[in-house]
């Protein structure tokens, strides 16, 4: 493989980016490559080459991959499928994860103003947006919690970086007395429509956000 010419090395990325199962970062790239072979140079050259075209090559967290372009979704889209539905509770757990993380379960209800349900956390783990990212180092050692890179994928975000700041949210209207309700249903999952999880979810002592003056 040392022998590969630039145009095979392009080649060879291409094929592993097309059939990888998910995003390849540079490391896994790398192993597959010709020793010394300029990764970024070369996804750069591929990147720029796809652009134009049908599909793109996308950075979504720490990897690559290979997506149909966003303008062409809707002539792709053969029948219109419901989109996930998410009560309240978890879409605010949610927006809360990905804003303070690595965040545990007493600080998300802190931030909420209210006790999570039982099955909040599990929900957003079968959706493969969020995962256990070890432990605080405070007693009783509480499990902390992160997003994943489907969540990235999911949103189209290339890492977390990509999330609306403050000033945007404020710029938008979107930050008010309760700016992570705000933020959840309108700037991270605007087309998750939120279920009413009625009495499932209990006051806390206090709630976190009082409008002031």
């Amino acid at each position: 493989m040392n022998d590969f010419s630039h145009a095979d090395q392009l080649r060879l990325l291409e094929a592993l980016l097309f059939a990888a199962a998910g995003p390849l970062d540079e490391a896994a790239i790398a192993e597959r490559l010709p020793e010394g072979a300029a990764v970024m140079d070369l996804l750069g050259e591929l990147e720029a080459c796809y652009r134009a075209r049908g599909v793109n090559l996308l950075r979504v967290g720490n990897g690559w991959v290979l997506r149909t372009a966003p303008d062409l979704a809707p002539r792709l889209r053969l029948e219109r499928q419901a989109p996930r539905k998410l009560s309240r509770a978890a879409i605010e757990t949610l927006a809360i994860i990905a804003y303070h993380q690595p965040v545990t379960r007493a600080e998300i209800e802190e931030i909420r103003g209210v006790a999570i349900s039982k099955g909040t956390l599990d929900t957003l783990m079968e959706a493969g947006w969020i995962g256990p990212r070890g432990r605080k180092q405070t007693v009783g050692r509480p499990v902390t919690w992160v997003t994943t890179p489907d969540f990235l994928l999911h949103f189209g975000l290339a890492d977390l970086h990509d999330l609306p700041g403050v000033e945007e949210l404020r710029a938008a209207g979107l930050v008010g007395p309760r700016p992570v309700t705000s933020l959840t249903e309108q700037a991270i999952i605007g087309e998750l429509p939120a279920e009413d999880e009625g009495t499932l979810d209990e006051p806390a002592s206090r709630p976190l956000y009082e409008e002031e003056g």
